[in-house]
């Protein structure tokens, strides 16, 4: 995509993340669902195919430029822009796995948005990695799958549920492989989780996998090769992605916080012209900055295949950090007004919670960033 191409597409998901997704956004909290349709429009738009190749049906944008186009995403709702950020890179675990039959059957229909997946790696009894219980094994032409999964999110409306598992008696990386589970696989429960605190919508499912019989043509890869896909080429994009959420997510409570700051008036003055209000606004639009040109960069080296895993982690820290303290400063400028339903920075505040959990908690990026540096002597 050249670069008038791109500044036309920047233009258009700006136009509508200022309009019609702001209706939307509140016909999501209001009824509690994202359904069907929102995708659907989504794709219509061609907002869901934008960073898979050419080749395959996607638009080709580069990641530096996918995420100029997700931090826009990130000023709408929340569940909007998880549609946005999952659809965008769940292509990257099946590329190097899957086969010629199973790219026209699984990865062109998920790009082009005929089909509806989503990852399943978390569990409720395990880390999200290498310790993994929830087992296969083979059974003539079938896996029968065995465990439980939770957190998924839309799992209410998934056609397929890209799950990660691993052979009984297998342990670590070793035997972990990657399955597609149709929804309506014998011996699998779906059950819905309770609302969440933020993201209304989302359609967080608990899978319940009890001798649920996979056909074996629905393996990508090889025994071995799951975790791999799941995890490299797959989580340090994704990471940055999440980190760019929070940038765009930070800048619509910058900008609700100025508005309100200058609309708001007591003893006479704007809140604008108070001190203390002006730190606060300083502070944030600092902080918000920071984070930006840290995500940019690693976007930058994703593009040129140069990025190491402590750079995903360091924007995804700081970012979540930083929308942290963004969101609390601006629910202060607006007081006791922005703690009532109906308000957006209500909504900005408690959707701004998520990301703490996407792709690793803090503690986790810290572990991967205290290794790097530790280990380069």
């Amino acid at each position: 995509m050249d670069d008038k191409a791109f500044q036309q597409l920047k233009a258009d998901v700006k136009e509508y993340v200022n309009g019609p997704l702001r209706e939307i956004s509140n016909k999501i909290e209001e009824t509690g669902e994202c359904g069907k349709e929102v995708w659907d429009e989504l794709r219509e738009r061609g907002y869901l195919n934008l960073t898979a190749p050419e080749s395959l049906g996607g638009r080709g944008l580069s990641f530096s430029k996918y995420l100029e186009i997700i931090e826009l995403f990130a000023e709408s709702h929340g569940s909007i822009r998880v549609i946005v950020h999952v659809s965008n890179g769940i292509w990257r675990p099946f590329l190097p796995i899957v086969n010629d039959e199973q790219k026209e059957r699984f990865l062109k229909p998920l790009i082009a948005g005929d089909i509806l997946a989503t990852f399943t790696l978390t569990e409720p009894n395990s880390g999200s990695g290498a310790d993994m219980k929830t087992t296969v094994r083979k059974e003539g032409s079938d896996y029968l799958v065995n465990g439980e999964k939770w957190m998924i999110s839309f799992g209410d409306i998934a056609d397929y549920f890209l799950l990660f598992a691993r052979l009984e008696e297998t342990t670590g990386y070793d035997g972990t492989l990657a399955l597609m589970v149709p929804r309506d696989t014998p011996g699998l429960e779906i059950k819905l989780m309770p609302p969440t605190m933020g993201q209304t919508g989302t359609g967080h499912a608990h899978l319940i996998l009890k001798d649920a019989r996979v056909p074996a043509e629905n393996l990508l890869g090889e025994p071995g090769q799951g975790l791999i896909a799941a995890l490299s080429g797959f989580l340090d994009p994704s990471r940055i992605s999440v980190a760019m959420t929070c940038v765009g997510l930070a800048q619509r409570a910058l900008d609700l916080a100025i508005d309100r700051a200058n609309e708001r008036v007591t003893f006479g003055k704007p809140l604008s012209k108070r001190q203390l209000i002006q730190s606060h606004i300083a502070e944030m639009a600092t902080d918000i900055e920071a984070a930006r040109l840290l995500c940019k960069n690693a976007g930058q080296l994703q593009d040129q295949e140069a990025l190491v895993p402590a750079q995903a982690s360091m924007a995804k820290f700081y970012s979540v950090e930083m929308l942290k303290r963004v969101t609390d400063k601006a629910l202060r400028v607006f007081g006791g007004i922005g703690y009532f339903k109906g308000s957006e920075i209500e909504r900005i505040y408690r959707d701004a919670r998520m990301q703490w959990f996407e792709e690793g908690t803090a503690e986790t990026q810290k572990v991967v960033i205290a290794k790097h540096f530790l280990n380069k002597g």
